[in-house]
């Protein structure tokens, strides 16, 4: 007899439940945490695998974001028929496609980092294209 009573319990509150869905509800709670001046149209965006890098496509560019300094880093110049991005399984490679022209780019990105060398002592020309900078600790 208990057992009839429970299953016919459990029969009311599903049949409550199917009848009427909101008896709970849930929201979502929200806020934009960066508003980006691209100055042009965002085409399509695509994240780093390791996630600290948003890629936007523009027509012409590829601006890149920074999650970690919060900041628009670098802007790459690309085929203005590029309308696709994507990111590969690596967090230095993107792809950018054409459907237009049927044409696709792999690109692999490497950082670069400026260091100040001012004062510092050198060899060879002061304005050198390429600067060696050795970091040694002779303590």
């Amino acid at each position: 007899m208990k057992r009839k009573a429970i299953l016919i319990a459990c029969a009311i509150i599903a049949a409550a439940a199917l009848i009427s869905p909101h008896i709970a509800r849930a929201e979502v709670e929200w806020k934009v945490i960066k508003d980006l001046d691209l100055k042009k149209t965002p085409l399509d965006v695509a994240p780093s695998l390791d996630g600290k890098w948003l890629y936007v496509l523009t027509p012409g560019e590829v601006v890149i974001y920074s999650f970690v300094d919060g900041t628009i880093t670098d802007r790459i110049s690309v085929d203005k028929s590029f309308d696709k991005i994507a990111s590969l399984p690596r967090p230095d490679a993107l792809v950018v496609s054409s459907s237009a022209k049927k044409s696709l780019q792999i690109v692999l990105l490497e950082r670069s980092y400026r260091i100040d060398v001012t004062g510092s002592p050198f060899r060879g020309p002061q304005e050198a294209p390429v600067t060696i900078v050795v970091f040694d600790d002779y303590q």
